[in-house]
C-alpha cells in the first residue's frame, strides 16, 4: 500500500501545544477540552467520560472487529504533601519518577486562590553555606522541597497564599525542537504519542479513505497512576494498539529512529499475532523498525488486559532517552508512528472469528509448530471466510 502523508508541521505544532497544558494525573480537565477541541477541528465523533478520557471514531467500511490506539494524556508530576515552618512545601510525586530530576525544576502550584510558580530545591542548596555537604545529601522525595516564588517564611504565610495540602504542582516541561530533528523535553512520555495520534487521524480524513472496520482513538487520563484503559473500551474493539514510549539505554534494543515493537513488558508478552503484524507492516511498507522487550515498564495496554478486556495488545514506541526524566526523543521516530498507524487502519483483517467475543474453534488462529523431525511449522493458510453478521436486537 501506498503510505498516506503525515502533516510533519501539524505533529509538531500539536506537540507544542500539549506541552503547553499541565496535565498530571488528577489535573487533566484542560488538556482534555484541548484534544476534544481538536477532534471538532477533524471533524471526528467522539465522546467523554465521566473523568474525561476520550474515545473518538472514525467509521470503517464494517463495525468489528473494531481495532483501537491508545495513548495518555497525563504526565507525572507532584501534591504538596505538608506545609513547612520554614515556609516551603514538602512533595510527593504523582507517578514513578526519581527527585533527582525533581531538583531544579520550575513548577506551578495550584491553590485555590490561584496559580504559583516555584522551583524544586535540595534542602542543602547553597555551596556557600553548607560546602561539601551539597553534594552528600542523599537522592529522595524527603530531601527536597518546593521553594514558592512569593513572600512565603511561615506556615501561616502558605495558608495565606491559599495553599494547602493535597494541591497539585505542575513540572513545567522547557521544551526545545532542534532544527536537526531532535525534541528535548519533560512530559513527551506521552504527549508526543499523544500528537502521533493526532497527525495518523488528520492523514486519514485528509485522504478520505474508508478504514477496513472501526476505528477508535483512545485517550486516557490515568496511565501514569496504573489505570490507563481499564474502562474506556466497548466489547467491538478485538486489537488494542499503545502508542508510547520506548527507553533507549544501555541494555536496551530501543531507538530514537524509526518504531520500536514492544515484545513485551513487566506484565508478560504482547499478542503474538498482532505484535507480528505490526512488523509486517513495517516490512511491507519500509518503515524502519526495531524489537524490545521492557523489564520495568507498563502502558495502558496493560491495564486492559488486568481489568478483564478480551483484547489483543500490542506496544509501539518512539525511543526516548532518559524516559521520566529530561527526555529526548526525534521526530523521524514520530513520523514513523503515526505512518505505522495510518498503514494498520487501512489493513485487511486477517482473524475475521475476532469479530465474535466467543465461538468454536473454527478461524482460531494457529502458531508456528514443531514436528518430530524438528521442522518448524509457520501455517500459513487461505484467509478464513467472513463470519456470519450477528442478528440485530429487536426492538423491545
Amino acid at each position: 500500500m501506498t503510505l498516506l502523508n503525515i502533516d510533519i508541521s501539524y505533529l509538531a505544532g500539536k506537540l507544542q501545544d500539549l506541552l503547553k497544558i499541565p496535565s498530571p494525573t488528577g489535573y487533566t480537565d484542560e488538556i482534555v477540552r484541548h484534544v476534544s477541541k481538536e477532534l471538532d477541528a477533524l471533524g471526528v465523533f467522539y465522546e467523554i467520560t465521566r473523568r474525561g478520557a476520550v474515545r473518538a471514531r472514525i467509521s470503517g467500511k464494517k463495525r468489528k472487529p473494531a481495532r483501537a490506539f491508545v495513548s495518555h494524556v497525563d504526565t507525572l508530576g507532584a501534591q504538596v504533601k505538608s506545609l513547612k515552618s520554614n515556609g516551603r512545601l514538602e512533595l510527593v510525586p504523582i507517578g514513578h519518577w526519581s527527585a533527582r530530576f525533581a531538583e531544579g525544576a520550575r513548577t506551578t502550584i495550584f491553590s485555590e486562590n490561584g496559580a504559583y510558580t516555584g522551583t524544586i530545591m535540595p534542602l542543602k542548596a547553597s555551596g556557600h553555606t553548607y560546602n561539601k555537604e551539597v553534594d552528600e545529601l542523599p537522592v529522595g522525595w524527603e530531601f527536597i522541597e518546593l521553594r514558592v516564588d512569593a513572600y512565603s517564611k511561615s506556615v501561616d504565610d502558605l495558608h495565606r497564599l491559599g495553599i494547602d495540602v493535597g494541591d497539585f504542582v505542575a513540572i513545567d516541561p522547557a521544551p526545545e525542537f532542534l532544527e536537526n530533528g531532535f525534541i528535548v523535553s519533560r512530559h513527551l512520555d506521552n504527549k508526543a504519542g499523544v500528537a502521533v495520534m493526532l497527525a495518523a487521524i488528520k492523514a486519514l480524513t485528509e485522504a478520505d479513505v474508508e478504514p477496513t472496520v472501526d476505528i477508535f482513538w483512545l485517550f486516557t487520563i490515568a496511565e501514569e497512576t496504573g489505570h490507563g484503559a481499564q474502562s474506556i473500551l466497548t466489547p467491538d474493539i478485538a486489537s488494542l494498539v499503545a502508542i508510547d514510549n520506548g527507553t533507549t539505554a544501555p541494555g536496551q534494543n530501543s531507538d530514537e529512529f524509526g518504531v520500536t515493537i514492544a515484545m513485551a513488558d513487566q506484565t508478560g508478552p504482547f499478542d503474538f499475532h498482532l505484535t507480528r503484524k505490526m512488523v509486517q507492516l513495517c516490512r511491507d511498507n519500509d518503515i524502519k523498525y526495531q524489537k524490545d522487550v521492557f523489564r520495568f515498564y507498563r502502558s495502558d495496554a496493560a491495564t486492559a488486559i488486568e481489568a478483564g478486556a478480551d483484547v489483543r495488545t500490542a506496544l509501539i514506541t518512539f525511543g526516548v532517552d532518559a524516559s521520566h526524566g529530561y527526555e529526548r526523543i526525534h521526530m523521524h521516530a514520530l513520523r514513523s508512528l503515526a505512518e505505522l498507524a495510518t498503514g494498520y487502519a487501512l489493513s485487511p483483517v486477517e482473524i475475521q472469528r475476532d469479530a465474535r467475543e466467543f465461538g468454536d474453534i473454527k478461524g482460531f488462529t494457529r502458531q508456528p509448530t514443531i514436528d518430530a523431525d524438528q521442522h518448524l511449522h509457520p501455517h500459513t493458510e487461505a484467509p478464513e471466510p467472513e463470519p456470519e453478521p450477528e442478528p440485530e436486537p429487536a426492538e423491545s
